[in-house]
């Protein structure tokens, strides 16, 4: 990763961190998008001791907002000549539902159409600057799940864990599938991972009885060390250089569910994701 740089979101705390420190300690220059400017800082500080010299950089946005991904992605472009690895990893599960100032259901602005505005602004970047790569942060959460296109903002029956969640992470495999597709032949690869069950700061964001709840249940959690290995393994590995569209566990390729090989609700996505996006 000597030269390489890499834009990370979701860097300031769990898988994301670690992914960026261990990045960094390869040799590559990170750029983080974060939401609190203290955080963004403090891992700042951990990025330029493991690699000083890199001119490690921050951008602060709410990812949650159109208008904001599509600015950071715009001064990121106007700031970067090159960008060799995209990283969208920002997320969290939110216990009441709730609608950003788009008119959008926060789970899924946050946990996919961040990853799709954010992409696009890019895109053109990480093309000119091939051969390049996109690494899509999803869940085995997706396995049971359906995209309602009747109802994407879960107006009805809103439920945080089993449907919102599980829902946006199999808008992230949908994603990655039709990205990979319009990507081809352009040098730019774009793959989905699970990290396993880590311990992250999922779900706490608001507080209340479903943050304590979701606390109590990290106890049983993984490392987030072993969480990270995979979205390393697809950002620096040179076995996985030519895969693309694909879904990994274990820095291995694994078969994701029957709902998320639909090619023709990924295609449905991706229009109405345009859509939403004004683009």
């Amino acid at each position: 990763m000597l030269g390489k740089v890499v834009v990370i979101t979701g860097a300031t705390s769990g898988i994301g961190r670690i992914a960026a420190e261990r990045l960094a300690a390869q040799g590559a220059r990170m750029i983080i998008v974060a939401r609190d400017q203290r955080r963004a800082e403090r891992t700042l500080g951990r990025l330029r001791e493991i690699a000083p010299g890199k001119k490690h950089q921050a951008h602060i946005a709410d990812l949650s907002s159109l208008d904001q991904t599509k600015l950071v992605g715009d001064r990121i472009v106007a700031e970067e000549p090159r960008i060799d690895v995209l990283i969208n990893n920002a997320g969290n599960i939110f216990a009441a539902r709730g609608v950003t100032a788009d008119g959008l259901e926060r789970t899924f602005a946050l946990n996919h159409m961040a990853y799709f505005v954010l992409t696009h602004q890019l895109r053109e970047r990480l093309v000119a600057s091939s051969p390049a790569r996109i690494v899509n942060t999803a869940s085995r959460a997706h396995h049971g799940n359906f995209l309602d296109f009747d109802d994407l903002q879960m107006e009805k029956n809103y439920r945080p864990t089993t449907a919102a969640y599980g829902r946006s992470k199999l808008a992230n495999i949908l994603f990655t599938r039709e990205l990979a597709r319009r990507l081809a032949g352009t040098g730019v690869t774009a793959n989905c991972l699970h990290p396993g069950f880590v311990a992250t700061g999922l779900g706490q964001r608001d507080g209340g009885i479903f943050a304590a709840m979701v606390r109590l249940s990290m106890v049983f959690a993984g490392n987030p060390e072993q969480g990270a290995k995979t979205i390393v393994h697809l950002a620096s590995s040179p076995d996985v250089a030519s895969t693309s569209g694909s879904y990994f566990i274990d820095c291995r390729e694994a078969v994701p569910g029957r709902v998320a090989q639909d090619d023709a609700a990924a295609r449905r996505l991706w229009e109405e994701s345009l859509r939403l996006a004004r683009l």
